[in-house]
């Protein structure tokens, strides 16, 4: 994200655990189902924070939703 200082870091923080939260949900799972180091699961939060962090004004949620399930789909369940 290329931030200098940490004048954000509560933002990130806040931005995180949003991210990973919205994650779980799209997997339809609660975070200790995890195998363990999923790295398209890392990829997505990283994405979703990224993505949050640069478009806080203006987020297209849905847009958000629909790119981090297909990252997600391969580790996504079935049905809840």
């Amino acid at each position: 994200m290329r931030i200098d200082g940490e004048y954000d870091d509560g933002l990130i923080d806040g931005l995180i655990a949003t991210a990973q939260s919205l994650c779980l949900t799209i997997l339809r799972k609660e975070e200790q189902d995890l195998a363990g180091d999923e790295p398209q699961l890392k990829t997505a939060v990283f994405y979703a924070v990224a993505y949050l962090y640069e478009h806080r004004e203006e987020a297209d949620h849905k847009g958000l939703a629909l790119t981090l399930r297909a990252l997600l789909a391969g580790l996504r369940r079935e049905e809840f």
